[in-house]
Parts: structure tokens; C-alpha cells; sequence
């Protein structure tokens, strides 16, 4: 062999040798750059994660802001001293009363019980005069915890003039803790236009607010409660709400 044939071979070897050495280095480089950019990700996946496990800001004490009372297990209403928090059921879809009608527009709206406020056996003291002179201010509405078919003939004896636009049965009431509750909510009036004239709390639990408390009635013609009456529910037909002047009738 001569001598240009070996500085040749001697050039070309040292020439892959410094081709195999750029390429490990380039190789070496792109390794070292993807761990350091997995090192990135997975350093921002674990900052990610462990804002995730921090525990929540607490929330400082605000009086003005209460948390709401606990509910008994047995789904009783909490008890607030001596006082029983009644729940008030949602409004329904569809309310128990229609459109007001054309005569009523500007009326307040009361709902008077049948048995033991008006009537008891087919006794009527006074009840004549007092529906005529309701009806004359109010939008009244019979309602009364009586099946339809036992209250509904006696209706049709009392009120010969159409005071009532509308009679809710007992279907109408929501049955609560043992009794039939006339729930106002759900008439489609608003309440502080409403107003209930019943014997028994219990029948307006949900709204005491509305109410206006009367004795039971049985027998004794010498009653003239309802015709008592009259003058005051003149001038509460005039009020711009309800509430004040029942909440100063209950303080008297």
C-alpha cells in the first residue's frame, strides 16, 4: 500500500470519529432537553396537584351573615326557645284560585270557614247581614277542612246572594301533623291582601299573620260576634296591608 492510500484511511477514520462524536454530543443534548422539559411538566402537574390538597381560606365570623338552623334528624323544625318554627311549603304550579274576577279588581281577598264560624248545625245568627256586607268588600272565598259533599248543600243554603267566587274542600288543605291546614300560599293572592277568618289555629298555622281569630259557634242565638265585627273589617278593607292592623288586633 502506499503512502497517499494510508493518510486516506488515516483522514477518513478520524473524520468518522469526529462524526460519531457530534452525533452523541446532538444526542446527549436532545436528551438532557427532554428531561428538563419533562422535569417542567411534571413540575407543573405536582404544583397543580398540591394547590388542589391546600386546605380551603376558613371564613371569618360575620354575625351579619348566619348560617341557616340545623333540621332534626327525625325532620322535625328546630325549636327557637319556646317558639316552633312552622314550615311553609312551596307555592304550587298551579294555584287554587282563578283569575280575579272584574267586580273584585282593588278587593283584598278573605277566606272565611264554614263550620263553627258561620254555621253548626244549620243554626245562622247573623250570617245573612255579615255575607252581604263581605261581600260588598272583599273577594270572599269559603273554605273549609269539610268534605265537598257534606259542605257544599250547606253553602248552597247560606249564600243565596254568590258572596263566595270560589269553595275549597278539604282536598284543598295540606294535611300537617295531624290536621288540615289552609295553606294561603297557594290561593295566588298575595298575602298581605289576604285575610282568614277561622276558630281554629291550627287551620292557619302556616299564615297566623292573616288571620282573624274568632269563638267557635254552636248554638247561642244571642251571638253577635260576626256583626261585631263588621266595623273593623270596614276599615281593614281600606288598609294598604294586612299586617299591621291584625298584628295590632292579636297584641290587644
Amino acid at each position: 500500500m502506499d503512502n497517499t492510500s494510508i493518510i486516506t484511511q488515516v483522514t477518513n477514520s478520524k473524520e468518522e470519529e469526529i462524526l460519531s462524536s457530534n452525533t452523541e454530543k446532538v444526542s446527549l443534548s436532545n436528551s438532557s432537553l427532554k428531561k428538563k422539559r419533562t422535569r417542567s411538566i411534571f413540575s407543573s402537574l405536582f404544583c397543580c396537584l398540591r394547590s388542589y390538597d391546600a386546605e380551603p381560606p376558613t371564613t371569618p365570623n360575620n354575625n351579619s351573615s348566619p348560617l341557616p338552623p340545623p333540621v332534626e334528624e327525625n325532620g322535625a323544625p328546630p325549636k327557637c326557645g319556646q317558639v316552633e318554627v312552622i314550615p311553609i311549603p312551596s307555592p304550587p304550579e298551579k294555584y287554587l284560585l282563578p283569575e280575579v274576577n272584574i267586580n273584585d279588581y282593588g278587593k283584598k281577598c278573605v277566606v272565611i270557614d264554614l263550620d263553627e264560624t258561620l254555621v253548626h248545625n244549620l243554626f245562622q245568627p247573623h250570617v245573612d247581614e255579615f255575607l252581604q256586607k263581605m261581600g260588598e268588600l272583599f273577594e270572599c272565598v269559603l273554605f273549609t277542612a269539610s268534605l265537598a259533599k257534606y259542605a257544599d248543600p250547606v253553602a248552597d243554603l247560606l249564600d243565596q246572594w254568590g258572596v263566595f267566587r270560589v269553595r275549597l274542600f278539604r282536598e284543598s288543605c295540606v294535611f300537617h301533623r295531624g290536621n288540615y291546614v289552609k295553606d294561603l300560599s297557594r290561593l295566588g293572592r298575595e298575602l298581605r291582601n289576604v285575610i282568614i277568618v277561622d276558630n281554629s289555629p291550627a287551620s292557619y298555622i302556616f299564615h297566623p299573620e292573616n288571620a282573624v281569630p274568632v269563638q267557635s259557634w254552636f248554638d247561642d242565638m244571642n251571638d253577635t260576634e260576626l256583626l261585631d265585627l263588621l266595623p273593623f273589617f270596614e276599615g281593614l278593607s281600606k288598609e294598604e296591608d294586612v299586617y299591621g292592623v291584625l298584628q295590632n288586633l292579636r297584641g290587644r
